[in-house]
């Protein structure tokens, strides 16, 4: 069965989604839309499909089940419901929106209409963050201690100049941590669990003319008792690959971008020296830690594949609405914290 996929934004990070889809057999891009036409005619002639200007007619295009949406982060929800409506299952880029109203309302349409909502968070399809996941689920680390995630980036001031919607709270949704963060806030989430509370300060140190964050941080504790910390920024200069590291009472272990740079435990096993040399290497970009465009799109290739697997057999999804939102609701609770000055509960 060959599943007809449809781009909805025809920005920077439609070109990985496109790029994605021609790696899968049995997809194929049939359409995409844009509100303006000179960059939906750019991405339909680069990857022979048809562009559209009216999102109506692109989702009546024939043949046409899944779309992708990668348009700013708070105009998501609008194209997410009219898909919906027209019973086509939706794969989101992160974040699912930049409210948890949006959010909710996105899941719900999606849940009367029957059909599937993804978010995009591609790490969570890298060997490596895999391997990381494993070793908690067999408890490796004894106890764990702390889950900390450091993201520190470098965006121009020309990055954040070059979209009106960019370092807005209504469209951008926050900074640092709302659209670059939020990948290893949500492999935090997923390898720790969920978070009971958080403190925190962010502030705009080196950029200009945008309303949020350039730099963040967070204590938080988890709800299993661990404690960790988020630090992220965009005034990082020349950008450092994100890490991700885990301790506890029986094991260390720290992801760098997709390499494993530390994997030691109390109790090893014959695959960790293994693990210890094949996981060296792994990051063949920049991450993304100084260009928005210095990823690969295999990752993403990896979810789509993952999301279509879940169509055909029925099954639920890896990564869905409910699980898109729980890094939009950590977020969230940093920015109340650090504008009261209060620690935030979360899980209530």
């Amino acid at each position: 069965m060959t599943h007809g996929f449809g781009i909805i934004g025809c920005g920077m990070i439609a070109n990985f989604h496109a790029r994605a889809i021609r790696d899968i057999t049995g997809a194929q891009l049939v359409a995409c839309y844009n509100p303006t036409a000179p960059k939906a005619d750019k991405l339909a002639a680069e990857y022979g499909c048809t562009a559209y200007t009216d999102l109506e007619k692109m989702l009546s295009h024939p043949g046409l089940d899944i779309v992708t949406i990668g348009s700013p982060s708070g105009s998501h929800m609008e194209p997410c419901l009219a898909a919906a409506h027209a019973g086509k299952h939706v794969i989101v880029e992160k974040p699912l929106d930049v409210t948890l109203d949006r959010c909710d309302q996105m899941i719900a349409a999606c849940e009367k209409a029957g059909v599937k909502l993804a978010t995009i968070f591609p790490s969570r399809y890298h060997a490596s963050s895999r391997l990381m996941k494993r070793a908690v689920e067999e408890g490796r680390f004894g106890k764990l201690a702390l889950g900390d995630a450091y993201v520190k980036w470098y965006r121009t001031q020309q990055y954040y100049d070059s979209g009106a919607w960019r370092g807005t709270w209504k469209l951008d949704g926050g900074g640092a941590l709302m659209n670059q963060a939020i990948h290893s806030v949500d492999l935090l989430l997923w390898l720790m669990g969920p978070v009971a509370e958080v403190s925190a300060h962010t502030t705009t140190l080196a950029h200009e003319r945008i309303e949020v964050e350039d730099v963040a941080v967070a204590s938080l504790r988890f709800a299993s008792g661990a404690l960790g910390v988020i630090e992220a920024t965009t005034a990082g200069f020349p950008g450092s690959l994100k890490k991700i590291e885990l301790t506890g009472s029986a094991g260390t272990a720290i992801l760098e971008e997709e390499d494993i740079i530390k994997w030691h435990f109390a109790k090893p096993t014959e695959e960790d020296e293994q693990i210890r040399q094949e996981m060296l290497g792994k990051t063949k970009t920049g991450g993304g830690a100084a260009d928005p465009a210095a990823i690969g799109h295999q990752a993403h290739a990896a979810l789509f594949r993952d999301v279509l697997d879940a169509i055909d057999h029925n099954r639920p999804l890896s990564i869905d609405g409910a699980e898109g939102r729980k890094s939009v609701e950590l977020i969230l609770a940093v920015y109340e914290s650090a504008r009261t000055g209060k620690t935030i509960k979360l899980g209530k």
